[in-house]
């Protein structure tokens, strides 16, 4: 169990060591601080499918208000500014929950570790409707008595799957209107504390199983088209700490290995189309991922969160490149914090913007770009796009990406795997984001397949020549001509 942050404690320095290096050719990223702070300190956050970037303030009692980052009229989130998103249901003010972005655009958060400053597993949960700038009540699966940080995730199919924290009960949210949710998760070994999990490219869920006691760790995979859970076998190692049940986070990555962060100082590697694991190098002085955030970068690096112990202070980023682990540089604020403080989400800048229960946040810019294999494709879409118009379509291969970008330890998701639509005017430069939703899929790494998206363009977009691209997990397809009317 992880508290949340409240004061700053004392300053750790760090000796780090023991860590495969190649720093010969590898050159870090920068950070840039978000030139205007946020109304309050800011925590979880989530990117939704207009652009904008969700966060919620760290409000440890009360009224709990929510905010959207809006990137500048050039696309930029380092000169941004923070808008009102509205407020949850009274009485609901939740730290480490269960969230996703729907189909449609909305997004639902459940439950809570601690909610009110009181530790409680609450069952409370919302949605955000992105049309009304509103919170709703959402109720919990019934019979359901905790919820707590929960995992979920969101299925090819669109549908959201949330898992109890405090045992192996899961269930499917098959309407939004009614809620209706209904039970699946048959033959989960062991309950779903701690645990995360993490879309594969055939569609299936992996999850590291942390509470049957296995050591080395054992594994499981949840097939959508059954709703059972099979356990296919053991890590090379112990993934999960010891002591508390902790693990980090999971991403997949383009070539299709997943990399798992421990909640002890050890990592390791999953191989989709093999079902192999390996060892992967640790990151040396005690370093480890427990509750720590990861976010996929559009080289096909992962940005790690680490810091010393289960919750010790002495934040330290890498890079893993597929065979070894890059240190970056740190913030201002890292050696007076734990990585479980971290968040990250992907933007579709090819940045990651990062919080850490502070007014300060910040967006880490890599040095790499992405393989042309990797990119979005648009087989279809109109060239003439009239402004205020709905529900148009483009068609076309890799709209979700290859992953779902960004990932925490067992709670607090930040999936991207959905397409973005980007207008660019040709005489102003200006860019502009038309909401997407009504997915044909939320897989990831679709390959060849021919997938859809429909959008909104904006009624205050400029008129004229313009540029349309399709981005997902912060890559851009080729640029396709159009003129909005």
């Amino acid at each position: 169990m992880k508290a949340f942050r409240t004061i700053l404690p004392a300053l750790l320095t760090l000796a780090v060591a023991g860590v495969s290096y190649s720093q010969e050719s590898f050159v870090p990223g920068t950070w840039s601080k978000v030139a205007m702070a946020p109304p309050s300190a800011v925590a979880h956050m989530l990117l939704l499918t207009d652009g904008t970037v969700l966060v919620n303030s760290n409000f440890a009692t009360g009224s709990d208000p929510w905010y959207r980052l809006v990137p500048d009229n050039k696309g930029n989130y380092v000169t941004g500014t923070w808008i009102s998103a509205g407020a949850l249901p009274s009485g609901y003010n939740p730290v480490y929950f269960a969230s996703a972005v729907l189909p449609g655009g909305n997004v639902i958060i459940m439950g809570g570790e601690y909610n009110n400053n009181v530790q409680t597993e609450t069952t409370l949960g919302a949605m955000y409707h992105w049309k009304t700038n509103q919170w709703t009540h959402v109720p919990a699966p019934p019979t359901w008595t905790t919820v707590g940080d929960a995992d979920s995730v969101v299925l090819p199919n669109g549908k959201f799957m949330l898992n109890n924290c405090c045992d192996s009960t899961e269930a499917i949210l098959t309407s939004t209107s009614p809620i209706t949710w209904t039970a699946t998760g048959t033959g989960k070994a062991d309950a779903n504390s701690e645990e995360g999990m993490v879309l594969m490219p055939n569609g299936k869920v992996l999850t590291v199983d942390v509470t049957n006691g296995a050591n080395p760790s054992t594994y499981e995979i949840y097939n959508p088209a059954t709703g059972a859970w099979t356990t296919e076998g053991t890590l090379p190692l112990q993934l999960q700490d010891a002591s508390s049940d902790e693990i980090g986070p999971m991403v997949l990555r383009p070539n299709g290995t997943v990399f798992a962060g421990g909640g002890a100082p050890k990592n390791a590697v999953y191989n989709t189309a093999t079902g192999i694991w390996a060892t992967a190098p640790n990151f040396g002085g005690g370093l480890d991922m427990a509750d720590a955030p990861a976010a996929l970068l559009p080289d096909g690096n992962v940005l790690l969160d680490t810091s010393p112990g289960a919750y010790n202070n002495g934040v330290k980023f890498f890079e893993w490149d597929g065979s070894a682990l890059h240190a970056v540089p740190s913030l201002p604020d890292s050696s007076s914090t734990s990585s479980y403080y971290g968040n990250m989400v992907c933007l579709p800048t090819g940045q990651v913007i990062f919080t850490d229960f502070s007014a300060a946040v910040y967006i880490y810019t890599p040095s790499g770009t992405y393989q042309t294999a990797w990119q979005p494709t648009i087989t279809s879409v109109g060239s003439s796009l009239t402004h205020g118009s709905l529900n148009n379509v483009v068609k076309g291969t890799k709209l979700n990406g290859m992953s779902q970008c960004a990932a925490y330890g067992d709670d607090n998701q930040a999936a991207s795997n959905f397409p973005l639509v980007r207008i660019t005017n040709n005489a102003t430069k200006h860019v502009f984001y038309a909401r997407t939703h009504t997915f044909s899929t939320m897989g990831v790494a679709t390959g060849s397949t021919v997938v859809s998206a429909q959008f909104d363009v904006p009624s205050t977009i400029e008129l004229g020549a313009s540029t349309l691209v399709v981005v997902a997990n912060g890559i851009p397809s080729a640029v396709v001509n159009v003129n909005i009317i």
